[in-house]
Protein backbone atom coordinates (compact mmCIF):
# COMPACT_ATOMS: atom_id res chain seq x y z
CA UNK A 1 0.00 0.00 0.00
CA UNK A 2 1.49 3.46 -0.63
CA UNK A 3 1.31 5.86 2.02
CA UNK A 4 2.45 9.86 2.40
CA UNK A 5 3.22 11.55 5.70
CA UNK A 6 2.66 15.16 5.95
CA UNK A 7 5.53 16.65 8.34
CA UNK A 8 4.19 19.97 10.47
CA UNK A 9 6.38 22.78 9.22
CA UNK A 10 7.27 21.27 6.17
CA UNK A 11 5.57 21.46 2.64
CA UNK A 12 7.32 18.18 1.66
CA UNK A 13 5.52 15.09 2.57
CA UNK A 14 7.14 11.64 2.58
CA UNK A 15 5.57 9.01 0.04
CA UNK A 16 6.78 5.09 0.14
CA UNK A 17 4.84 1.77 -0.20
CA UNK A 18 4.77 -0.74 2.87
CA UNK A 19 3.48 -4.18 3.44
CA UNK A 20 1.07 -4.16 6.01
CA UNK A 21 -3.02 -3.15 6.33
CA UNK A 22 -4.47 -0.44 6.59
CA UNK A 23 -5.74 -1.76 10.06
CA UNK A 24 -2.20 -2.70 10.90
CA UNK A 25 -0.80 0.85 9.58
CA UNK A 26 -3.90 3.11 11.70
CA UNK A 27 -3.15 0.93 14.96
CA UNK A 28 0.94 1.99 14.83
CA UNK A 29 -0.21 5.81 14.18
CA UNK A 30 -2.89 5.50 16.83
CA UNK A 31 0.24 3.91 19.41
CA UNK A 32 2.65 6.80 18.44
CA UNK A 33 0.34 9.45 18.87
CA UNK A 34 -1.13 7.96 22.16
CA UNK A 35 2.22 8.44 23.71
CA UNK A 36 3.73 11.15 24.87
CA UNK A 37 7.19 10.89 23.23
CA UNK A 38 5.81 8.67 20.47
CA UNK A 39 7.57 7.86 17.13
CA UNK A 40 5.96 6.25 14.54
CA UNK A 41 8.32 3.57 13.18
CA UNK A 42 7.95 2.30 9.02
CA UNK A 43 9.89 0.30 7.13
CA UNK A 44 9.13 0.28 3.48
CA UNK A 45 9.01 -2.41 0.78
CA UNK A 46 12.87 -1.71 0.13
CA UNK A 47 13.41 -2.46 3.71
CA UNK A 48 14.35 1.40 4.77
CA UNK A 49 13.47 1.91 7.92
CA UNK A 50 11.46 5.69 8.98
CA UNK A 51 11.01 7.00 12.18
CA UNK A 52 8.85 9.91 12.17
CA UNK A 53 8.17 11.82 16.04
CA UNK A 54 4.49 12.02 16.17
CA UNK A 55 4.29 15.77 17.23
CA UNK A 56 5.47 16.54 13.98
CA UNK A 57 3.12 14.08 12.10
CA UNK A 58 -0.03 16.56 10.36
CA UNK A 59 -1.67 13.78 8.17
CA UNK A 60 -1.15 10.43 6.75
CA UNK A 61 -2.66 9.20 3.40
CA UNK A 62 -3.68 5.87 2.77
CA UNK A 63 -3.74 5.10 -0.90
CA UNK A 64 -4.70 1.88 -2.69
CA UNK A 65 -1.42 0.48 -4.44
CA UNK A 66 -1.93 0.89 -8.20
CA UNK A 67 0.00 -1.28 -10.42
CA UNK A 68 1.97 0.33 -13.08
CA UNK A 69 1.08 -0.83 -16.55
CA UNK A 70 3.47 -1.68 -19.17
CA UNK A 71 3.08 -1.19 -23.16
CA UNK A 72 0.36 -0.08 -24.77
CA UNK A 73 -3.43 -0.85 -24.31
CA UNK A 74 -6.08 -0.26 -27.13
CA UNK A 75 -9.65 0.64 -25.70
Amino acid sequence: MEIFIGIRGNTRQLGFDIDMSENELMAKVNEALASAHGVLDLTDTKGQRTLVPAHAIGFVQIAAKTERRVGFALH
